[in-house]
């Protein structure tokens, strides 16, 4: 066996494209600074209009704050939403205007019936307070026990995008007996209390770590990443009220984390941000598409 390991060493060392491949890898994933030490359970993050600051939320037990953050990492200010309860924030997004929405959609044991997602009067990083001035609540097409059975417990979400006037929603599977399915789900992005449509019933590879779907971001190019603790994964071809045939292209991230956070820089630059695991993790990294 011994020899069989030094063999393999010196093949590697031998052929610099197995070395290219590795050191490649190795540097999908690059770290772009640490999050401030109070921000340990980042949930979403979202850019400014003018890129300048990164929102950043917690999630369930946490304040209902919004945070600043400069693109340095830099705690900028602590925003406070007046008006609002942190019930479980899992991610935060904008529209084409700028304006800035937190999804309050958090259930893990999808027994929830206040879901909302809300709209802030939120417009720069000088600001001590902010407002809810839009309130979306919604249920789900399709949920009617509220748990349902453990063999379909579909309806939790801590990933979604703004697009067009309509909310997309994609669902973080927590069954027992695991298979990667998810629900993706449109909401009118509007006062109002609304039947979330149910628009794509799609599945992605692997195990949880590989398929649990923890944010999601869009690009110009009508492209949506879904970020899990393992991997991107990138939407494309689907339609508005139709996701069923969108394809889906699988990004390993070589790393391991619980990361809870995505948000384009540009159409190929992703900021993806993990939690707080004793050692580990609390940092904001950068990924290129490839």
């Amino acid at each position: 066996m011994r020899i069989l390991v030094v063999f393999a060493v010196m093949l590697m060392s031998c052929n610099p494209k197995a070395q290219d491949s590795v050191t490649k890898s190795q540097e999908d994933l690059k770290t772009e600074f640490s999050l401030p030490k109070k921000l340990k359970e980042v949930s979403g993050i979202a850019l400014s209009q003018d890129q300048k600051t990164i929102w950043a939320i917690e999630d369930a037990g946490n304040k209902n704050v919004v945070y600043g953050l400069s693109r340095q990492g830099k705690l900028v200010n602590d925003v406070l939403v007046e008006n609002a309860e942190n019930n479980d924030w899992e991610d935060i997004t904008k529209d084409a205007a700028g304006n800035i929405y937190i999804g309050d959609f958090g259930n893990n044991e999808n027994d929830r019936q206040n879901l909302s997602i809300l709209k802030l009067d939120l417009k720069n990083d000088s600001q001590k307070s902010t407002k809810v001035i839009q309130t979306t609540k919604f249920h789900y097409e399709g949920q009617t026990e509220f748990p349902p059975k453990k063999s379909t417990l579909l309806y939790d979400c801590e990933a979604f995008v703004e697009k067009d006037g309509s909310f997309y929603l994609f669902t973080k599977n927590r069954s027992k007996g695991f298979d990667g399915t998810f629900l993706v789900f449109q909401i009118p992005n509007k006062e109002g209390n609304f039947e979330a449509k149910l628009v794509g019933k799609l599945k992605l590879e692997g195990g949880y770590s590989d398929a649990a779907i923890t944010s999601a971001a869009i690009n110009s190019k009508n492209e949506i990443v879904l970020l899990t603790h393992k991997n991107i994964h990138v939407l494309s071809g689907f339609t508005a009220n139709d996701f069923n045939s969108a394809k889906i292209q699988k990004m390993p991230l070589n790393h391991n984390s619980q990361k809870e956070a995505v948000v384009f820089v540009d159409d190929k630059t992703l900021l993806i941000a993990d939690e707080k695991d004793k050692k580990e993790g609390g940092n904001v990294y950068q990924f290129s598409l490839k």
